[in-house]
């Protein structure tokens, strides 16, 4: 049974940094692409960065240069380092699998069919 654990949220003060984790068991990453997405209070699912079986990735206007997604399949878990954290990060983080189809990756959360159970971000001061 394919299943996806996050971990590594928390609260930090603006301009700090977090790395969470998505680990994965009852599959392989390696035929998977993989994204993480957000939902704050009272806003809709959004994507943030994704990183396609082949390892390339593609991130959300809001985040690039300061969030990085990276993959390690030895641990068959994925990665999303958060630097230069502002409020506006503030959201339940989840990440979510999908089979990889395509070469490249997406941010749609339509496009994603496992999730995990999300992870709490507070970027606050």
């Amino acid at each position: 049974q394919l299943q996806l654990v996050e971990s590594g949220g928390g609260s930090v003060q603006p301009g700090g940094s977090l790395r969470l984790s998505c680990a994965a068991s009852g599959f392989t990453l390696n035929y998977y692409h993989i994204g993480w997405f957000r939902q704050a209070p009272g806003k809709e699912r959004e994507g943030v960065s994704c990183i396609s079986s082949g390892g390339s990735t593609n991130s959300a206007n809001s985040v690039k240069g300061r969030f990085t997604m990276s993959r390690d399949n030895a641990k068959n878990t994925v990665y999303l380092q958060m630097n230069s954290l502002k409020p506006e990060d503030t959201a339940v983080y989840y990440c979510a699998a999908t089979s990889a189809v395509f070469r490249l990756c997406a941010t749609n959360p339509r496009d994603y069919t496992d999730w995990g159970q999300g992870t709490q971000v507070t970027v606050s001061s």
